[in-house]
């Protein structure tokens, strides 16, 4: 599969575009076909070498949105659409900047909807902005009000 690795720190000229071998699935593990993936400040900092807990080399990318290829459990079938975000994806494990990624099944979200893979893309790191934004306003789910939330990435 191809995929953008990074050997060491530095600047985006670190960014290797290669071939690299297809993840094999594990116990509690699932293989995702990416097909799309946002690039966030926290992989910028991360091959720029400001997060020590990476080791390099590494595959970087902290979120996704794909379908099943492979799992090791039934609840995720194959081709199943989903998405994933966090949970030290492109950091203690390879990330989504590649063509398929392995993910723990825990961090496995399905989903189910007709938007383009284009579309799709870009809710993981707005919805998880405004999630994060609300949790910080400590507001709770009890209160049962609306809020509107306009969330965007930093580019």
């Amino acid at each position: 599969m191809k995929a953008i690795k990074i050997y060491q720190a530095g600047g985006p000229e670190q960014l290797i575009y290669q071939d690299v071998p297809t993840p094999n699935v594990k116990d509690s593990w699932s293989l995702v076909k990416i097909k799309g993936f946002g690039i966030n400040h926290s992989e910028i900092f991360t091959r720029e070498g400001k997060s020590p807990s990476v080791q390099f080399p590494r595959i970087l990318g902290i979120e996704c949105v794909g379908e099943v290829a492979q799992s090791s459990t039934p609840a995720l079938a194959v081709g199943q659409k989903v998405v994933s975000i966090m949970g030290e994806m492109g950091r203690a494990f390879d990330g989504s900047y590649a063509e398929y990624v392995l993910l723990p099944n825990e961090q496995i979200y399905p989903v189910h909807t007709d938007l383009d893979w284009t579309t799709l893309a870009a809710i993981p790191e707005a919805y998880y902005t405004a999630f994060g934004s609300l949790r910080q306003l400590r507001i709770a789910p009890q209160d049962r009000g609306w809020c509107v939330v306009q969330a965007a990435a930093w580019a």
